[in-house]
């Protein structure tokens, strides 16, 4: 891997890999759901989808797509709570292509005022298809609990749709102004990078201009939750969903690796203790998982699964019970040993892959780099994992699994009589 500076600050990373003739080209920048208003929430999303839109050289989403399609490129863009990308890979020989376009969404858009609000009825029908599925509705609204409905960690990232269809071009354009500029970005090429790679980014965005906004600093998140909080949504589902939700390790907490190894055993893959325990031999539910997801001041450790509507209470008891038994009795040392294994297995099976190691760069610098903290490779991020001890992991499992710091939300037929009945379990 390799850093570089543009003239005008946009900090630049290749990774030259042997034996792939495929590049990925991403651009990230530092901005999504937690950087917004409440009146505005949702406009991170929005601005990503209109810069598909057409360019001063591209005029028209077809020019865009014409040529990425007519060499077999794979694009797109995404949207996080704090941090915003897009992407195109391609063969090695189309690197100039992928870089052109790249630069020239992102920094010479048109938006069209047509195209604008042509755009919010596609963003109302995505945020529709979201609403019927009852198992992303469900992390949301877990999510809303744990960082608060007023606090932007807690907004949706689609926003809602009463914002999609009032905020202006202005609004767009000014909040491109503020967050899309070289101090809030970087440029990720990784892949069978040609010799001239850095020359071609250079030909293209050194001219990227800087903006006369200064970028707002990030509302900051003060964990404060004193009791366990729940929420029954009536929906007429087939299957019943739930999410719990704990508050869990920062960005730059030392125990955010022992974070990955507790949330692996516990739910990370098909030999977790609530796969087997819950699944396999109750046969509770079709999926149950867990997963970390760390910010800059905080993190949230979420279970989801999906259940029986009629043994909704088997379920959540059988799911609070292997909650107990980890943070009562810990962990062994062969679920630790296995667990390690297991992440490293993922991490080098994701290292083969272009567009991951890009993924990987650009989340390092913008999480690290720009927040005063040494970027992490791959390697160094295993021999951490690897360091991971029982005890860490067992102090872990104590801190966390608290009933008083629990979010649980459910969807599913159920009514407000089965509120109460469903709130005790919520005391494990």
């Amino acid at each position: 891997m390799k850093q570089y500076t543009l003239p005008n600050g946009i900090p630049v990373i290749l990774d030259q890999m042997t034996g792939t003739d495929v590049v990925t080209a991403l651009v990230l920048f530092k901005v999504g759901s937690r950087h917004e208003t409440k009146s505005i929430n949702g406009i991170s999303h929005f601005l990503e989808h209109l810069f598909f839109k057409g360019t001063e050289h591209r005029p028209t989403t077809l020019d865009i797509s014409r040529e990425l399609d007519g060499v077999g490129a794979e694009f797109n863009a995404f949207t996080s709570k704090d941090y915003t990308g897009y992407y195109v890979k391609v063969a090695s020989r189309h690197t100039a292509l992928a870089v052109d376009i790249l630069e020239d969404i992102l920094f010479h858009p048109i938006f069209d005022p047509a195209e604008i609000d042509r755009e919010r009825g596609v963003i109302i029908e995505e945020i529709n298809m979201y609403e019927d599925n009852p198992m992303a509705t469900a992390e949301e609204l877990s999510e809303e609990m744990l960082f608060g409905a007023n606090h932007p960690l807690g907004y949706r990232i689609a926003g809602p749709k009463s914002n999609i269809n009032k905020i202006t071009r202005k609004q767009i354009m000014d909040y491109r102004d503020t967050y899309y500029h070289p101090d809030n970005m970087i440029v990720v090429l990784a892949g069978g990078l040609p010799k001239d790679t850095l020359q071609i980014i250079r030909h293209k965005f050194e001219q990227a201009p800087e903006s006369d906004h200064k970028t707002p600093k990030q509302k900051s998140f003060k964990y404060a939750q004193r009791s366990s909080r729940f929420h029954l949504e009536h929906k007429p589902t087939a299957q019943a969903h739930l999410a719990l939700s704990f508050p869990a390790p920062q960005y730059k907490a030392k125990s955010v690796y022992a974070a990955q190894v507790l949330s692996t055993i516990l739910g990370g893959n098909m030999s977790s203790r609530l796969f087997i325990n819950v699944r396999e031999r109750q046969g509770l539910c079709y999926y149950i998982r867990s997963g970390v997801s760390p910010y800059e001041d905080t993190g949230a450790f979420t279970i989801q699964a999906g259940f029986d509507t009629t043994r909704i209470q088997q379920a959540v008891e059988a799911i609070m019970a292997e909650l107990s038994a980890l943070r009562d009795a810990g962990i062994e040392g062969h679920e630790l040993k296995n667990a390690k294994e297991y992440l490293r297995g993922k991490v080098s099976i994701a290292m083969e892959d272009s567009e991951s190691i890009a993924n990987w760069w650009g989340r390092q610098w913008l999480f690290s780099e720009m927040i005063g903290r040494p970027a992490v490779s791959s390697k160094d991020y295993l021999r951490k994992i690897n360091a991971v001890t029982i005890s860490e992991v067992n102090k872990l499992a104590k801190d966390l699994f608290i009933s008083s710091h629990a979010n649980l939300v459910v969807i599913g037929p159920y009514s407000k009589r089965q509120e109460q009945s469903l709130k005790k379990y919520l005391n494990f």
